[in-house]
């Protein structure tokens, strides 16, 4: 025994060796921080969001069935004593459901934004989840402010298309056309109103800034002027002229607010 500890080198003991400890794990994600998703995952929870936007615009519009007819009175309002006709057998029924789905998606817009911030505020950072968050009841109201735009401006397009006829060329319109033009138009506006809210988000991100607003402001104007022309319906030169010169201020008051923001 003593050759065989002898032989040890200086140092070491006969024990064995203490296995070496395991290497510590990866930290726990801090509380509220959300996990990183794979592309499934991403999948998945964009078909659950949308799942629920049209269950609710589904819901949404039962109650804009029941009264669309009186909101297709209050639409009427705007063409005075110039009635609408009736060219198919089904187009009274087909003017009621699209009015019914245009309520439906006005009523459950704070679904639907509700969802769209859910989906794509996992992919923010605290920081950037904090400032985007108030813009979300904003946008409910910029959206609203549209719709109540599209409203003013529809008497002034309508009497505009109108003062082309005569007694040889009388207004007879469509009920069909009409109400598309109409809930296009409100639509139009309504979505427009977003764009400031767009353009704020993503230099909260760090996509753009308020001097590469301004260095681009003559190419934004000229897509500006191509969007409106062609998302107006009707062919008028009031409502592209309205909703252009709208987004045109939205988007200089935006650079102003980005810039004081210090982006």
């Amino acid at each position: 025994m003593a050759d065989a500890d002898a032989l040890l080198e200086p140092g070491v003991t006969g024990l064995p060796a203490a296995p070496d400890p395991e290497p510590p794990g990866p930290a726990a994600a801090a509380p509220g921080d959300e996990s990183v998703m794979s592309l499934i995952d991403h999948l998945g929870e964009l078909r659950k969001r949308i799942f629920r936007s049209i269950i609710a615009v589904a819901i949404a519009s039962t109650i804009g069935y029941l009264v669309a007819p009186q909101v297709r009175v209050f639409l009427q309002r705007p063409l005075g004593s110039i009635p609408l006709q009736v060219l198919g057998v089904g187009d009274a029924f087909v003017i009621q459901i699209k009015i019914a789905l245009v309520i439906g998606i006005i009523l459950a817009m704070p679904v639907l934004l509700y969802q769209l911030w859910a989906f794509i505020a996992p992919g923010l950072t605290p920081n950037e989840r904090r400032l985007i968050r108030p813009w979300i009841p904003m946008a409910l109201l910029f959206f609203s402010i549209g719709v109540v735009i599209a409203y003013v401006v529809l008497p002034f397009a309508i009497q505009f298309l109108f003062s082309f006829t005569d007694d040889t060329l009388q207004a007879r319109p469509a009920a069909g056309q009409y109400f598309d033009f109409v809930t296009t138009m409100f639509l139009a506006f309504g979505l427009v109103m977003e764009f400031p809210i767009l353009l704020v988000g993503l230099s909260t991100v760090g996509i753009i800034t308020s001097a590469r607003l301004t260095s681009s402001r003559r190419m934004v104007i000229l897509g500006i002027a191509i969007f409106a022309a062609v998302v107006t319906p009707g062919g008028d030169l009031v409502s592209p002229f309205v909703l252009g010169t709208t987004m045109y201020v939205l988007y200089e008051l935006t650079i102003v607010f980005i810039r004081r923001s210090g982006k």
